[in-house]
């Protein structure tokens, strides 16, 4: 298990992570969604020992990674957005150097890059020099070397960038593979991938945590609200007076349909749900039961899910709007303000 304490980085005045604070379960593949310089890479970079904290601790299965990362470092694989590989040496030669470094046991050095290189299909490249494979085989190396010391939790930037549709899908299959034996980290920011991917989503944005939950979790909201869309010949006028013994004018929002039917969305909110047993359980019965005792014809009523798009797009457009800012504020190509 790892625990991410009251995690913060600092580089100067700005802050790329922001205090951090959540818990990783053993045996799940765990994917952080964000956009550029939202601080995956750097989140990542703090738990493998790669950089330091500005304040704050993770854990490794209780073990610091500030004050005994050696210790922590044994629990955990690591691949980098950029594999670090040497590409004079064989696979075979890298593996065993990379096991080396690991502190594997002289004995069992060949034994673990037997085991790796079979795992993930590299047996027939083994004595191939690194620089003559292609990127998808060289991304395969790069994992092979986060798992030669039997870690229990890899984790992974960035695994599939820069790869064609091929080898996109083949390193998928390979950590859907590799999570039924380990804790699985990784980073995307491609929504798809970590929808497919991961059992949870961790949403980064502005350095900061702005949910998590698994995708069918995040996709149902997170104010805890319904919505609800009805298609109806009926007038707006009618539709409110329907609504009304339960909801509000306010909840409702009107549009007009193709087929020149009124289109009403519905906003129902946490506390309204939550305190009426027969709103939560059944929401379209209870619209259409409003309709119905009022009279008022309708031709469909449906649960709008909001789509892990959406809830993305709307938790990081803070960020989004903050670097344009930003981004409006600098000198264009680096000159002065004054030139």
């Amino acid at each position: 298990m790892i625990e991410v304490r009251n995690l913060t980085k600092r580089y100067g005045n700005r802050i790329a992570v922001d205090d951090l604070n959540f818990t990783i379960g053993q045996g799940r593949i765990y994917g952080f969604l964000g956009p550029n310089g939202a601080g995956k890479s750097t989140t990542m970079n703090i738990m493998t020992g790669y950089l330091a904290p500005s304040a704050g601790d993770v854990l490794i299965d209780g073990v610091s990674i500030v004050d005994m990362p050696e210790k922590a470092k044994t629990h955990i694989g690591y691949l980098p957005e950029i594999p670090p590989l040497y590409s004079d040496m064989t696979v075979r030669e890298y593996l065993s150097f990379a096991a080396e470094l690991r502190k594997v046991p002289r004995r069992k050095i060949r034994e673990r890059c037997d085991a790796v290189m079979a795992d993930l299909s590299l047996v027939e490249c083994a004595d191939r020099l690194i620089r003559n494979l292609s990127k998808g085989y060289r991304q395969r190396i790069g994992l092979a070397q986060a798992l030669v010391h039997e870690p229990e939790t890899l984790i992974l930037d960035e695994p599939t960038v820069g790869l064609d549709p091929k080898q996109i899908i083949e390193i998928r299959e390979l950590i859907k593979k590799l999570g039924k034996k380990h804790t699985v980290i990784l980073s995307s920011h491609i929504l798809a991938e970590v929808s497919e991917i991961c059992d949870t989503i961790l949403i980064l944005s502005g350095g900061k945590l702005k949910a998590s939950g698994s995708p069918a979790e995040l996709t149902k909201g997170q104010s805890g609200a319904i919505a609800v869309t009805v298609t109806s010949p009926a007038d707006e006028k009618k539709i409110l007076a329907a609504l009304s013994p339960k909801l509000s004018k306010g909840q409702v929002r009107f549009s007009s349909d193709p087929a020149g039917l009124v289109r009403a969305e519905i906003t129902i909110g946490e506390e309204t749900v939550r305190n009426d047993p027969e709103l939560a359980s059944d929401p379209r019965r209870f619209v259409s039961g409003l309709l119905a005792q009022a009279s008022c014809p309708y031709y469909s009523v449906e649960i709008m899910e909001s789509s892990l798009e959406k809830i993305f797009l709307e938790l990081t457009e803070e960020q989004e709007t903050a670097a344009e800012r930003k981004a409006a504020a600098e000198p264009e190509n680096g000159k002065e303000a004054g030139e």
